[in-house]
């Protein structure tokens, strides 16, 4: 999990933090971003995106000098929502809760594709690292959230954290292409199975 509690986008090229006025203008534009991509594409004029966040296109260019420094930023800023989401729900519900709700949460994230699934299956080289950047980021969050479900009895204990984020995220799919209803049943349904066999761990002689 990132130490750092700004999102990743949110420093300037030299990697100090962003002014505030500079942080309004990368959420703008992320949320305007994820706005027209949905509605037009994502080979939507940047123009577009910089009218939709009521900014001048010089300065969408100024932080994403390329169409894929945006989308990147698109998918990294979810990615870090989710794995705050994590640190949130393990303070606030109880484990097994905690962990259904996370599951639910990536469905939101694979939901973030829709409008961008042509440019991140373009086989452009700018996108080859995002997949292990979202594994390495969501893996460690999943796992805190399962050992503590493991630990209360509520799921089973022989789960691979990283195994379980890749098939959630497979049954999410569905999410992409706007079906959000089917991709919620389908991780529900995931999350359900892993309860079959849950047992609290038996203390050790020295606990």
């Amino acid at each position: 999990m990132e130490k750092d509690s700004e999102s990743p986008e949110a420093r300037d090229e030299h990697d100090r933090p962003m002014r505030a006025d500079a942080r309004r203008n990368v959420d703008a534009l992320l949320r305007a971003a994820l706005t027209v991509f949905d509605k037009v594409g994502v080979d939507a004029p940047m123009r577009t995106i910089a009218a939709e966040a009521g900014v001048g296109v010089g300065t969408l260019y100024r932080h994403f000098p390329q169409r894929s420094d945006l989308i990147k930023a698109i998918i990294q800023r979810e990615v870090h929502d989710c794995v705050e989401a994590a640190a949130t729900l393990g303070k606030t519900q109880p484990p097994g809760d905690a962990l259904a709700a996370w599951v639910q949460r990536l469905v939101d994230l694979v939901g973030t594709k829709r409008g961008l699934g042509s440019a991140l299956h373009s086989g452009d080289p700018a996108y080859q690292a995002l997949p292990n950047h979202v594994l390495g980021q969501l893996t460690p969050a999943l796992r805190g959230l399962l050992d503590a479900a493991v630990l209360a009895g509520k799921i089973r204990s022989d789960v691979d954290a990283r195994e379980l984020l890749m098939a959630a995220m497979r049954l999410a799919a569905p999410a992409s292409d706007g079906d959000t209803a089917e991709a919620r049943r389908m991780v529900a349904l995931l999350v359900d199975g892993l309860r079959f066999g849950a047992r609290v761990p038996a203390k050790s002689p020295a606990g």
